[in-house]
């Protein structure tokens, strides 16, 4: 498996290969079929050598040996980037690189499953950066991404989408869905709006007037 680089750099979303549980083959293959600059993250690095996938950086705090001269062989040219600081997560780091280097969006995968602890820092960070860059988590049932500013999409009738806040998110409004909210409060383990749908074919929006807020688009394989 391999990407194609066949867009520009900053044109696609960049791709970020966290160390999480895998996800299938034809998803892994369509992000990267449009990702002209890959990042992967740490130990991750042993799983992308197995399955032939070439990237553009490599990440991590590097706090167990390395053969670092196979990998820069094997990947070459593999940008090398050490990040030590113990205050953010892999993934934290990734997405900072990304902004530093100009990337408008970024496309996340194997950042869920395994750990816990792991699966939900990664998904309520994507929060902080909704102002820097535009984030999606991908796994094999859902796509994750920060509420910023006014939401519309065009939606299937009966396609899951659940509001989760992180947080407090106050002044919640929607239409388009089943059960629609109206100047509504969601508050992260008393009422979140898991499992809502698109009420028909045709326009979902959703705003709020503050706090943070998770779209998240799921499906049943």
């Amino acid at each position: 498996m391999s990407s194609h680089h066949i867009v520009r750099e900053k044109q696609e979303p960049a791709l970020i290969i966290a160390n999480g549980e895998a996800c299938s083959e034809e998803l892994l293959g369509q992000l990267l079929e449009w990702s002209p600059f890959i990042v992967v993250l740490d130990h991750a690095i042993y799983r992308v050598l197995d399955l032939g996938i070439k990237v553009d950086v490599w990440m991590g705090d590097f706090d167990q040996q390395h053969d670092f001269e196979m990998i820069q062989a094997r990947q070459a040219p593999l940008e090398i980037v050490h990040t030590p600081d113990q205050e953010k997560t892999d993934l934290e780091k990734a997405i900072d690189f990304l902004v530093t280097r100009g990337f408008p969006a970024a496309n996340i995968v194997w950042a869920t499953g395994r750990r816990a602890d792991h699966a939900i820092t990664n998904i309520t960070n994507l929060v902080r950066y909704k102002e820097k860059i535009r984030l999606v988590l991908f796994d094999d049932y859902s796509k994750i991404f920060p509420l910023s500013g006014t939401f519309e999409k065009w939606y299937v009738a009966g396609t899951p989408v659940s509001l989760i806040p992180v947080g407090i998110v106050e002044g919640i409004e929607t239409s388009g869905l089943k059960y629609n909210l109206h100047d509504e409060t969601l508050t992260l383990g008393h009422r979140t709006g898991n499992s809502n749908e698109a009420e028909k074919d045709g326009m979902v929006r959703i705003s709020a007037r503050k706090g943070d807020l998770l779209i998240m688009e799921c499906w049943d394989l």
